[in-house]
């Protein structure tokens, strides 16, 4: 496409002052970059995806709540992890992990490795015990 036909469309990328870059034919035929604050397709499959994390983050946080769940599913989904991301992150086993994720074995962890996944998720350890309501 040519320069002067970047799209520039209105996306959740505009609301966080960001843009993307593509490429784009100059007035001399040669590729140059050009930015753009979007465009509908991609815009949509964005919303779309930023739609599916808000749910996953609500229903982790239901499932905490309900005790069907260990409070790290809840800030796992949040910082948008899955168990082998955040086990690599912890420094442990992804089964373990996914062992944690049980609210009768989380509640019997040591401190120090509830304190390892707080680090982690960057906050205390009483807010990993505990989320809001």
């Amino acid at each position: 496409m040519k320069k002067g036909e970047v799209p520039q469309h209105r996306s959740v990328l505009e609301s966080a002052n960001l843009r993307e870059m593509c490429y784009a034919v100059d007035e001399n035929g040669e590729y140059t970059t050009e930015l753009s604050s979007g465009w509908d397709p991609k815009t949509i499959a964005l919303e779309n995806a930023l739609k599916e994390i808000e749910e996953r983050v609500e229903k982790a946080r239901q499932q905490v709540l309900a005790q069907e769940a260990s409070p790290i599913l809840y800030y796992m989904e949040l910082h948008k992890m899955d168990p082998t991301i955040l086990a690599s992150y912890v420094g442990i086993w992804t089964w373990r992990v996914k062992r944690h994720l049980k609210p009768n074995v989380f509640k019997k962890m040591r401190p120090a490795t509830l304190q390892k996944y707080a680090d982690v998720f960057d906050i205390t350890l009483e807010e990993l015990k505990h989320i809001h309501h």
